[in-house]
């Protein structure tokens, strides 16, 4: 758990409101963005909802950024060539403004090696540095949400860099081939100065920055939760109510014991898992439970219709490096929806809401479910204020704040 408040970080969502003040609005300047390793293609494909998508939504909104380079992570040199076909679906908005860039090389994947992964890297910087030439950027901001771009690129051609941290990379089990090369971006990061804007304060400490930095939680779009409630979709009318909903990925992040501790505790609570299932048998034991519902994504709008029909929500993670530094996006939706959460008691989630009951793990989520479902749907002035003051745009004004100083 970090020892720092977060009003010891460089800046602060006030610092930013007094100095626009003191000097009036800054002038327009020009950005750099990249993706970590999803293309803008993936992106828009699963519908501009995870914190970078929604950081390049603001960046190409902002009246601050004069022009924007929007720029994919590298690709295959062939699937780079195919993409007017594979990817066909998908226009990027270019214009005068904002300008789009694919990079392209001859190898399929990051090598693993430091050293490898140095001269990728060096590669990757100097055709940033050409496509902003051609796209007319001066001295432009470099905003990475690639910890490998973040501590590798030399970026001499930019004005700065700042590294939007969504997730702690060197506790992702899923890289952990590259966990020698995060540790060294990391370190290249701190020595360097250069600017860092987190999700949580947990990830601030791994990185240790001595540069400016800034604890950035996840947030929300105003406009998918403002409004009437809608109509529950057909496939979640048909289950009986009470309702505990789980959003996200059913990955290795999910306490599956712990799902299946509550399910028997509280067989006439209905939980239902919602979210991609990448290893169908990391939930496989879970199908035996008549009171456990494993659905598929949906859209968005069905999403939020799900959330709000919902009597509970939960975030029932298992206590691992990674999840103790996540700002978890579920949480901030389930209080959008007007729900109450149920939680395992995690750094990042402390302090979000008074409507979020924190236990020490999943096990202990039938002892409070009958608490939460007391409390009921929040009333509507409380979720209204709540979804305004956790808009992406507030959040976004801070990381913009970041990068000036």
């Amino acid at each position: 758990m970090s020892e720092h408040p977060d009003a010891s970080y460089a800046l602060s969502e006030d610092d930013a409101a007094a100095d626009a003040g003191r000097g009036g609005a800054p002038a327009p300047s020009d950005f750099v963005f990249t993706f970590s390793y999803e293309t803008y293609s993936d992106a828009v494909r699963r519908g501009m909802m995870r914190p970078p998508d929604r950081i390049l939504s603001s960046l190409m909104r902002s009246p601050e950024v004069r022009r924007l380079l929007v720029a994919d992570p590298f690709r295959w040199v062939p699937r780079v060539a195919a993409s007017p076909i594979l990817d066909r679906d998908v226009r990027f908005p270019a214009d005068e403004r904002v300008s789009y860039h694919r990079p392209a090389r001859l190898r399929r994947e990051d090598p693993v090696d430091v050293d490898g992964v140095a001269s990728e890297y060096a590669r990757y910087d100097r055709s940033l540095e050409r496509a902003a030439a051609r796209a007319g950027l001066t001295t432009p901001h470099l905003l990475t949400t690639n910890p490998l771009v973040a501590g590798f690129a030399p970026a001499d051609w930019a004005s700065g860099v700042t590294f939007f941290a969504r997730d702690d990379w060197l506790s992702s089990p899923a890289r952990q081939a590259y966990w020698p090369a995060y540790r060294e971006a990391y370190r290249r990061i701190s020595e360097t100065g250069r600017s860092v804007a987190a999700v949580s304060a947990e990830i601030i400490d791994r990185i240790s920055p001595t540069g400016p930095a800034m604890v950035v939680p996840n947030g929300v779009e105003p406009d998918e939760w403002l409004g009437l409630l809608p109509a529950a979709p057909a496939w979640f009318a048909e289950i009986p109510g009470p309702r505990a909903v789980y959003v996200g990925t059913l990955d290795s992040r999910l306490d599956v014991p712990g799902i299946a501790d509550l399910a028997t505790r509280r067989p006439e609570l209905h939980v239902v898992l919602l979210g991609p299932c990448p290893d169908p048998e990391y939930v496989a034991g879970l199908r035996r439970f008549p009171n456990v519902h494993i659905h598929p994504s949906v859209a968005r709008a069905e999403l939020v219709a799900t959330l709000r029909n919902a009597e509970v929500c939960l975030l029932a993670h298992r206590r691992t490096p990674l999840t103790e530094a996540m700002s978890p996006l579920k949480v901030y939706e389930y209080l959008a929806a007007g729900m109450p959460v149920v939680s395992i008691d995690l750094p990042p989630v402390r302090g979000i809401d008074d409507r979020v009951l924190l236990v020490d793990s999943v096990a202990d989520f039938a002892d409070v479910v009958d608490h939460a479902l007391d409390l009921g749907r929040v009333s509507e002035r409380h979720r209204i204020d709540f979804i305004e003051a956790n808009s992406w745009s507030a959040r976004h004004e801070m990381v913009l704040a970041l990068a000036r100083a």
